[in-house]
């Protein structure tokens, strides 16, 4: 090894050295690994160096020892010394400290005394303090539970509040804080079911008090409505003294009479019948619980599903007009309550809820009503109903709910009414007519024809210049007619009065229903009148006339509704009553029937007659069924012109239907005898018969010919038996070459007579039997002529097969 490294080798361990001396020993050994680590043989060298300085560190320990050797010595002797001295003092002290202990057990029990008389002080003090703390919050929960007990569950609730927030905050390390602090939610939980307890009972009690809350109030409604009519009236007659209001009491200085004297009932109101306290209490308990929300949303469900079970009607609701009050009066007091909540409560019910509340009840209301209301065949009760409904709208108007649908309904239900009065005036007429003589009024006095005219507008100066006794033209159905029609325009308007309507508005409907009971009603029964079997020709004429007058009296009808609605008759949309065209039907159909009555009587004598239709000769007079028929014609028509007729109009009247009868009864008799003459089960018909038939037929021309019926100019009677006679005097001249020679000529003097006619009886006379009595004698005297007479056969029957092919 080089010297150089062997001074590097000794100077690191120098190092080494120094730092074990002068570092804890704790850390010694990194110290001591870098002595290994280092080059080898480095640890001997180092042990030999370290025990070099060890060596030198003993020198200089003893050098030190030897310095102070003297000083340790000397220190030990004084020791020594003071060792007897220290006993003694240990005697001393301990002597001294026995006698310091005797001296002072009392003092030592007195201070432990004092030290727990102050420990317990301390204490004391300490548990009034805390019982301090402890004490309100017990006097509070006291209070809860009163409170409690008496049903103050609001104040409860504000209790529980103080407590929570308050009270057991101060003390709530104790066990009984802690157990308070669990009792209260459930005791908030018993105050919301024993709220919502007190919430159902009122829901139930309501149900049971809304049918008198709604009674109360529609009757306020009225007397409100009354008072109004009554002031309005007052105002229209003209009077100085409206009624006024003195303390609350409506007075009138006129009588002097308080209207609550004569109302002695006590005006309620929805609080006064019902307590609304569980509902208001309901409500604050679960709003400080903060559980409000789900307090309205049970009340509404609750309220909408009692207001499905009100609107729900009874079967039998139709029935009586109670039926519909109570219905009225529990829907009115439903919607009363609402109201009194939505202004009582803030948001438990709000006006867009009571809305559409009330939107879906009127849709409800409104289908009951008109179905239950069609089966209402009275129209005193569809009145009622209908005073019911206007009390019900007003009502619930005041209440602020709008009720337009309602009194829509009442124009539909306003229909319904008119048609249970046309049916309740079918039976009116029915009666009138039925017991109606059907004979012209006599009256025997001034006061009895004054009597008749106030009931009818009757006006006649030549009727009114005779003496008494004298008779009206008219017969009584008449004036019971017109008055019944006045009373039916009476019991109309009671029902359009209320309806707020224009007066224009009301003339309306008046006439409208006027003219359906003119039109539809009266114009049905007089149809039905006329079509009677009992009705004879002479009811017939009378119902003619009678048609007339009242014809005329629709005038006065129409003034009769200006008079009560006071629009004028000039008024543009004025309907006008067109219920005259009932009384032109009613006079056709009248006219018509006196026709076929007339004609089927023709056809009764037609039905008499029995002719020997082989007889060799004529009985030299007319049969017997035919003047009977001619006199009982000749009777009939007396009647026509004999009717009171001193109106010229009624005699125009009256003489047209006789001509027009007349006319029509002589071409029926001349049509029927034509038909009996070419009845197909008629086969033979003699000379005898002919001639028979003609004096028959002479007599139907004498009677048109002897005027039975005046008016008629010239022979205009007689042509309906035109077609007979010149048919019969075909046969009876036997002319066929004239006529044969003259047909088709505007001039023939058979014009009127058909080649088929004369064909059809041609072959009823002809020789088809030896029993033929005309023909034999033709055969007896000159054969030639049953050859012209079949001559005259194929002729008309050319005749009748060329009017064929030309058709």
């Amino acid at each position: 090894m080089a010297e150089s490294e062997i001074l590097e080798c000794i100077t690191e361990h120098e190092r080494i050295l120094q730092e074990i001396e002068s570092t804890d020993t704790a850390c010694v050994g990194p110290t001591l690994r870098s002595v290994y680590d280092d080059q080898p043989n480095a640890h001997k060298r180092f042990m030999e160096k370290l025990d070099v300085r060890i060596r030198n560190h003993d020198r200089e320990i003893e050098k030190m020892c030897n310095f102070h050797h003297q000083g340790f010595v000397d220190a030990i002797t004084e020791l020594l010394k003071v060792r007897a001295d220290a006993e003694k003092l240990m005697v001393q002290v301990t002597d001294t400290n026995r006698r310091l202990q005797d001296a002072g057990k009392e003092v030592t029990a007195q201070t432990e005394e004092m030290i727990r008389c102050r420990v317990q002080q301390r204490n004391i003090a300490t548990t009034v303090e805390k019982l301090q703390l402890c004490i309100p919050v017990l006097e509070m929960y006291s209070k809860l539970k009163e409170q409690l007990d008496s049903k103050r569950y609001y104040a409860a609730l504000k209790t529980m509040e103080q407590l929570e927030n308050i009270y057991i905050p101060r003390v709530s390390k104790y066990k009984f804080c802690q157990i308070m602090a669990e009792t209260l939610p459930k005791l908030r939980e018993e105050i919301k079911e024993i709220s919502m307890s007190d919430l159902k009972d009122f829901l139930e009690s309501i149900r049971k008090h809304s049918d008198k809350i709604g009674e109360t109030a529609m009757k306020q409604a009225q007397q409100h409505r009354t008072f109004n009519s009554v002031v309005q009236k007052q105002a229209s007659m003209g009077y100085g003294k409206p009624l006024y209001r003195l303390n609350g009491k409506a007075s009138s200085p006129e009588n002097g009479v308080d209207e609550e004297e004569e109302h002695d009932d006590e005006v309620l109101t929805a609080q006064d019948l019902v307590d609304f306290s569980p509902v208001f209490r309901c409500l604050h308990i679960y709003t400080v619980l903060g559980d409000r929300e789900t307090f309205e949303n049970y009340y509404r469900k609750q309220r909408r599903k009692q207001a499905r079970l009100v609107l729900q009607p009874q079967s039998s609701m139709h029935e009586t007009v109670e039926g519909y009050r109570k219905y009225f009066n529990q829907i009115v007091g439903f919607f009363v309550v609402e109201d009194h909540i939505l202004h009582a409560t803030q948001g438990l019910v709000t006006r867009a809820y009571t809305d559409e509340l009330w939107n879906m009840a009127l849709s409800k209301i409104i289908a009951v009503l008109r179905t239950h209301s069609s089966y209402c065949s009275d129209p005193d009760l569809v009145l009622e109903l209908k005073n019911l409904i206007v009390i019900f709208a007003d009502t619930l108007q005041g209440y602020g709910f709008p009720v337009n649908r309602l009194f829509d309904l009442l124009f539909e239900i306003r229909d319904q009414y008119n048609e249970t009065l046309l049916k309740k005036w079918a039976g009116v007429f029915r009666e009138i007519f039925e017991s109606d003589n059907y004979s012209p009024i006599p009256v025997e006095n001034e006061e009895e024809f004054k009597t008749v005219i106030s009931r009818f507008p009757f006006h006649d100066a030549e009727i009114e210049k005779q003496q008494f006794p004298k008779k009206l033209p008219m017969s009584q159905s008449v004036p019971q007619v017109y008055i019944q029609v006045k009373e039916f325009i009476y019991a109309s308007l009671k029902f359009s009065e209320s309806l707020h309507r224009s007066s224009t508005e009301i003339d309306d409907m008046l006439r409208k229903s006027t003219n359906l009971l003119l039109t539809r009603t009266l114009s049905s029964c007089l149809q039905n009148l006329i079509k009677k079997p009992h009705i004879g020709l002479t009811e017939l004429v009378q119902i003619n006339i009678n048609t007339t007058h009242l014809e005329q009296a629709c005038k006065y009808l129409e003034d009769f509704i200006t008079n009560i609605t006071n629009v004028s008759p000039e008024t543009i949309h004025t309907t006008r009553l067109y219920g005259l065209s009932t009384f032109k039907d009613a006079r056709h159909a009248a006219e018509g029937e006196i026709y076929t009555k007339l004609n089927q009587k023709i056809d009764e004598f037609i039905q008499l007659a029995d002719y020997e239709w082989t007889m060799s000769e004529s009985d030299g007079r007319a049969s017997g069924y035919l003047m009977d028929l001619i006199n009982f014609l000749r009777s009939t028509f007396q009647v026509f012109t004999h009717l009171p007729s001193n109106n010229n109009d009624h005699a125009a009247m009256s003489g047209k239907v006789a001509q027009t009868a007349c006319m029509s009864a002589c071409k029926h008799l001349s049509t029927s005898l034509m038909q009996m003459l070419l009845d197909s089960e008629l086969k033979q018909i003699s000379m005898g018969a002919i001639q028979q038939f003609n004096l028959d037929v002479i007599q139907c021309e004498l009677f048109a010919s002897s005027e039975p019926v005046p008016g008629f100019q010239g022979d205009t009677l007689q042509l309906a038996f035109i077609d007979l006679r010149q048919l019969l005097d075909l046969f009876m001249v036997w002319d066929w070459s004239t006529y044969l020679a003259d047909y088709g000529q505007p001039t023939s003097k058979y014009l009127r007579v058909n080649p088929s006619t004369a064909l059809a009886l041609l072959e009823k006379m002809k020789d088809t039997s030896k029993k033929n009595i005309i023909f034999s004698q033709f055969r007896k005297n000159d054969r030639d002529k049953q050859k012209l007479i079949e001559t005259v056969v194929k002729q008309l029957r050319s005749l009748v097969n060329g009017m064929s092919q030309h058709t």
